[in-house]
């Protein structure tokens, strides 16, 4: 099945520990870029989260946005800098006795002064939360992929609708080479009435001259290549996996055939129906920019 590389998704994960909310969302690009917007606490989950992102996604840019919040009592400590009491204290008194002053100093004169005191927050092993992050970005990649998977139904109806029509443009280039072949006889024998008398005329050197022109003008070998194509193509879009650049460059062969096919018939009409076919090429080529 063809996916997107355009979709979004959301995923949860909570318990008594952890609440964990993923956003992620992607656009086309040639290969994957993973473009992280978290909290620095969270950088050491990177190459995980890249993997498991890696198991769902192969092309395309993406954003990843994870919202988490530690749930966790975390023990608290507050450590007291003896030190600098001390030196405080010793400060004041001095103070004190060169003021002439008997003023007292209590405990919470003392705490006021900067890094008396110090909190110690005690920071929780993050490692515990790695699998509600996981299963949250999980959650989040499912329906992203849901979503490309949805998109990329669409787009495969629309490509096949076009090889369809493109097989239709074909069978008309089919219709034409005996024509082109008709009418080169015809124009040749005009000719040769115009400037011989007609007693003169060769037959063996008109057969000749058409059979080197028929060859010379034959496309048949892109034809049959061309449906060859339109085969592959058919076979390669149902492929389960990463299609995109495959059918990149089975577009780049189609377009290659009809160009050669244009200049050996060397024909107006052949020339509109290539321009067709060209056309419809190029509308392929657009939309399969648009899948992984």
């Amino acid at each position: 099945m063809i996916k997107s590389m355009t979709g979004f998704g959301t995923g949860d994960f909570e318990n008594d520990s952890f609440k964990v909310h993923v956003e992620i969302k992607t656009v086309n690009q040639r290969y994957l870029e993973i473009n992280f917007h978290m909290h620095h606490t969270l950088n050491m989950f990177e190459g995980d989260i890249s993997k498991k992102i890696k198991e769902y996604i192969s092309r395309g840019k993406l954003d990843i946005n994870i919202n988490f919040k530690d749930l966790r009592e975390k023990a608290v400590s507050i450590t007291v800098d003896k030190g600098l009491v001390d030196a405080y204290s010793k400060a004041l008194d001095d103070i004190n006795q060169q003021l002439g002053s008997d003023k007292k100093y209590s405990a919470m004169d003392i705490v006021r002064f900067p890094d008396v005191l110090s909190v110690d927050d005690e920071t929780n092993d993050m490692e515990e939360a790695k699998p509600a992050i996981l299963a949250a970005v999980e959650d989040a990649l499912k329906g992203l992929v849901a979503m490309r998977e949805c998109e990329g139904s669409n787009i495969k109806e629309d490509l096949l609708s076009r090889i369809t029509t493109l097989e239709g443009y074909v069978k008309q280039l089919e219709k034409l080479a005996p024509e082109i072949v008709d009418n080169y006889r015809q124009r040749l024998t005009t000719l040769l009435e115009q400037y011989l008398a007609k007693e003169d005329i060769d037959e063996n050197r008109i057969i000749q001259e058409t059979a080197m022109f028929t060859d010379k003008v034959n496309y048949t070998e892109e034809l049959v290549r061309l449906y060859s194509h339109f085969n592959q193509f058919r076979e390669i879009i149902n492929l389960d996996g990463p299609v995109g650049r495959k059918i990149d460059f089975l577009i780049q062969e189609m377009n290659r055939e009809i160009n050669t096919a244009a200049s050996k018939a060397n024909s107006s009409g052949v020339a509109q129906i290539a321009v067709d076919v060209k056309c419809e090429i190029e509308k392929i080529r657009e939309q399969i920019q648009n899948i992984e």
